[in-house]
């Protein structure tokens, strides 16, 4: 048997196709890798192994043996001299793309996987840098050790890297400027666990998916307050659909004598957990506003005098019933309620009521000038398509984030706009644009480029609705409604193991994109700007922001680089003080 093992940047995304073989075999020449890292960071690169027979690739050292008998055995050993540091090494799975083509994407908590003949294996390593280490470079190297059976390891192949860390430290994950808004999805998180909704075990694996948002510097936790404010993603249309339904935090109750009661404990254990992990600045609450209609297939509005489909569900003891809330004073008085509990646990100017795509103007203010005269005391969030919702202003309304497609085409409009917006302006994608994107088809440093994309267009930071959006089975399909979603749109993690998710290389990519947005906003506050403005030429290539319009068709080479040295360079730029 012969054994291949070759080293290459973090941004590497294996694809397996018929040429796989004769790709690799000019990647696996690679024998040295240079990665660079603030402190408080992470430097990170890829291992790929294959070779001309099956094997099974081990990540640690744990005695392993094949259950269909004799086969070699492969392990991966990642040491680096003069750093007490623990590399993070994890084997790298793979998702059908819409196409049908295997791409990895999943860093997989498993120790050891079966690679068949002439596939190519990759293995993420990760170098964490904490605040206390020194700054230098460090040295390293990877083996590469097979056996079989009983027989002695041997080592087969080694490869080297080079590890810079920088004096500057970047902040903690909760401290980032770059406002990051991923929207959770914390019902479809229950049925990929079988937890039951708001139960402990649900909280246990909530927590474990914040923990993971908190890492990336997340600001806003996401709370639903209306049953099916999406209505399923309108998933009733498709040929085969999946769960897509997110149901109320709150719980009501009607009592006997017509007294309603409201349950907002699950509402403040979420919160609290949020909270617990750094994810302070924001709750965003849906359910209330601009609320997805399809009245053809029954999901219309409820509410006799409300234009606004608000689906509050309640127990009703005299019938010992549940039913739905039909009358408008009853519904005001629920959305009072949250006013009021908002205002009494003292985090009212925290609270964002989210409107997702409003298309008429009128319409829109319509529903929203009902929800301020039962509640003043809310600011209101919209993601919109058009600056025209900026222009005419909106009562109430302190925060847009508008869709790149419109960032792009009216960023001067926009620009004029900006002094009247008391909150944040951030961008969003969704199931568009083709470039640039998050899927899994999209070019890796896609994901690094959404936070460059901030710092260039001026704007405060991203929203994406898609943490964990994910279809009935996606560890087994990813794909779904490839028409509208491409594979990837509905999620940057996975249903894990142990109640945790399974995280992404585009996560990872994203979380390196965020670091660099936050090394920008150092170097500018120490007299650097000239530098920030320097990588952000060598990485946007278009002549006006206009021709980043989607609706142009320009390749993504034409407006930006695909190239990781050319963002690398902002990290090595300031090695050199090292």
């Amino acid at each position: 048997m012969t054994m291949y093992v070759g080293v290459t940047d973090m941004f590497h995304k294996e694809v397996r196709s018929y040429n796989e073989w004769n790709r690799y075999t000019t990647l696996a020449k690679k024998r040295h890798q240079r990665v660079v890292s603030c402190k408080r960071d992470s430097a990170a690169f890829q291992v790929l192994v294959s070779s001309d027979e099956p094997f099974l690739l081990a990540k640690n050292a744990d005695t392993l043996f094949w259950k269909g008998g004799a086969l070699n055995i492969a392990r991966v050993e990642v040491a680096i001299a003069g750093a007490s540091v623990h590399p993070d090494v994890k084997l790298i799975g793979f998702m059908r793309d819409d196409d049908g083509t295997p791409k990895a994407d999943l860093l997989l908590e498993d120790s050891h996987i079966r690679v068949e003949a002439r596939q190519v294996q990759p293995v993420w390593v990760e170098l964490p840098a904490g605040e206390s280490m020194r700054a230098g470079t460090y040295h390293g190297r990877v083996r590469l050790f097979t056996h079989q059976m009983f027989e002695d390891e041997q080592c087969v192949g080694e490869c080297t890297f080079e590890w810079i860390v920088a004096e500057e430290t970047l902040p903690e994950a909760k401290d980032y400027r770059f406002y990051l808004d991923l929207w959770q999805h914390s019902s479809n998180i229950a049925r990929k666990y079988n937890t039951g909704l708001w139960t402990a075990e649900h909280f246990a694996v909530l927590d474990a998916y914040l923990e993971s948002m908190g890492q990336l510097g997340q600001k806003s936790v996401t709370v639903v307050v209306s049953e099916v404010p999406w209505s399923g993603q309108m998933s009733h249309n498709d040929r085969d659909p999946s769960d897509l339904f997110e149901y109320s935090i709150v719980s009501v109750q009607k009592a006997a004598d017509g007294a309603f009661r409201y349950d907002f404990s699950a509402l403040e254990r979420y919160i609290e957990l949020g909270e617990q992990h750094g994810i302070t600045r924001e709750i965003e609450v849906f359910g209330l506003l601009n609320i997805w209609q399809d009245t053809h297939a029954g999901y219309g509005a409820l509410v006799e005098g409300v234009s606004d489909a608000i689906r509050v569900r309640y127990y009703d003891e005299a019938s010992s019933t549940y039913r739905f809330m039909r009358g408008e004073s009853e519904l005001r008085a629920y959305v009072q309620a949250l006013e009021a509990h908002f205002t009494a646990t003292g985090r009212v100017e925290r609270v964002r009521i989210l409107a997702d795509e409003p298309a008429d103007y009128d319409l829109f203010n319509e529903k929203l000038s009902w929800l301020r005269q039962a509640a003043p005391a809310f600011k209101y969030k919209v993601a919109i398509n058009h600056v025209e919702f900026v222009e005419k202003g909106m009562e109430g309304v302190s925060d847009y984030v508008p869709s790149f497609y419109c960032v792009v085409k009216e960023h001067e409009r926009l620009m004029e706009q900006r002094p009247s917006i008391d909150g944040t302006l951030l961008y969003y994608v969704c199931c568009s644009p083709d470039r640039p994107n998050t899927f899994l088809g999209s070019p890796a440093l896609e994901s690094r480029l959404v936070a460059w994309y901030v710092e260039q267009l001026g704007l405060d930071g991203f929203l994406r609705w898609n943490y964990t959006v994910w279809p009935d089975h996606p560890l087994e399909k990813l794909a779904y409604r490839s028409e509208i979603w491409k594979a990837g749109d509905t999620n940057f993690v996975y249903p894990g193991p142990l109640g945790k998710p399974l995280l992404s290389l585009r996560y990872k990519w994203l979380q390196r994109g965020i670091r660099d947005f936050e090394l920008m906003q150092l170097l500018k506050e120490q007299g650097e700007g000239e530098r920030v403005k320097a990588a952000l030429t060598r990485v946007f290539r278009y002549k006006q922001i206009a021709d980043c319009d989607p609706d142009r068709r320009a390749h993504a080479e034409a407006m930006y680089s695909l190239s990781a040295a050319d963002y690398d360079e902002l990290l090595l730029g300031v090695t050199e003080r090292v």
